[in-house]
């Protein structure tokens, strides 16, 4: 075979043409994003234990406290345990989301009741179960279950509220992605990027009506008035379109990335859908409430299944979201302006 002169370096430059040098550090990028996609949700998931799930213990006199020093000193503190006062406030504690679980103690049988929540997770009820079933049996009593918020029906496991919010949330940076790649990631100035926002809003609108329409009247997955699941999603989907339209104004298409690295991988895995908070490791317990899909899981299982208790919190750190991103956006289409080169 005969080589043809500078055939090689033709190829070279066919390589360099095909893959640009910044292409070359976008798919870096990319592969970084995925090895940490990876890294985060087999770090959540692959070995759930209890920790410090906050149960109430219901018994008479001093027994109560004797029994909230025995699940204190549970090897690995599965268990958060404090007194609480009758099977009543338990109740109530339980709907306001301030206990996991509650433990009912009859001193004349042999048989104790736990008082669960499945609407907050069937994991989390299975795991508060599990716990107090073998601390029961080590004592020689029996346990008996009671599910006082229970998921509906049509809602497996108690994860549509998770899977809700997830969708919303793949709206609100895909919506901001669409609008930023149509006509440049920066927005060219001030009145472009409010308009993006305003689009935004209107999609946020119309995308929260709709998941709240399949997800409760089409499905019959999520229970709880509509008006509330669709506020929620409104303020979700904006706060992460609002975040991923700041973060192109300040870092272009890197910024769809970045985005993505927050609310999907980071986010997703610490949201407390499939494992909530309490079966999670340290890292991911922390750092989810404080993230859009953790405030949203937590608010639309509050809606469906608690009356809205327990609301202020995740909503303010949806909000926060929402105007940091709102401030930034524009912050940044008003630096660029201020930057530009005036031209004949």
């Amino acid at each position: 075979m005969v080589s043809t002169p500078g055939g090689g370096a033709r190829f070279v430059q066919e390589v360099r043409d095909a893959v640009t040098g910044r292409a070359a550090v976008l798919v870096i990028g990319v592969l970084v994003l995925q090895l940490a996609f990876v890294a985060s949700y087999v770090g959540a998931f692959h070995s759930p234990k209890p920790k410090d799930i906050v149960i109430g213990v219901v018994a008479p006199g001093p027994l109560g406290d004797q029994l909230v020093k025995k699940l204190d000193a549970l090897p690995g503190h599965p268990l958060d345990p404090r007194t609480v006062p009758d099977e009543a406030r338990a109740r109530e504690e339980i709907g306001a989301r301030d206990l996991d679980a509650a433990l009912v103690v009859h001193p004349r049988g042999t048989t104790d009741t736990l008082l669960v929540a499945g609407g907050a997770g069937a994991s989390l009820a299975q795991a508060a179960e599990a716990v107090m079933t073998r601390a029961e049996r080590a004592e020689g009593r029996a346990l008996r279950v009671v599910d006082t918020a229970p998921a509906a029906a049509g809602d497996a496991r108690g994860l549509s509220a998770f899977y809700l919010v997830v969708g919303w949330c793949v709206g609100g940076y895909l919506c901001a992605a669409i609008l930023a790649i149509s006509a440049g990631a920066r927005p060219a100035n001030v009145h472009r990027a409010v308009i993006r926002l305003a689009a935004l809003a209107v999609y946020a609108l119309t995308a929260g009506l709709l998941g709240t329409v399949i997800a409760g009247p089409v499905l019959g997955a999520l229970p709880g008035g509509i008006l509330g699941l669709w506020g929620l999603g409104a303020l979700v989907v904006f706060a992460v379109g609002s975040l991923t339209l700041a973060l192109q104004g300040l870092a272009g298409v890197v910024g769809i990335g970045l985005a993505i690295a927050i609310v999907v991988v980071l986010g997703n895995p610490s949201a407390g859908g499939a494992y909530p908070y309490p079966l999670l490791p340290p890292f991911w317990r922390a750092i989810g409430p404080a993230l859009p899909p953790g405030a949203g899981t937590w608010s639309a299982r509050s809606i469906a299944y608690f009356r809205g208790n327990a609301l202020t919190g995740p909503l303010l750190v949806l909000s926060a979201w929402a105007v940091a991103g709102t401030a930034a956006t524009l912050l940044s289409a008003t630096f660029r302006r201020g930057h530009e080169i005036p031209t004949d």
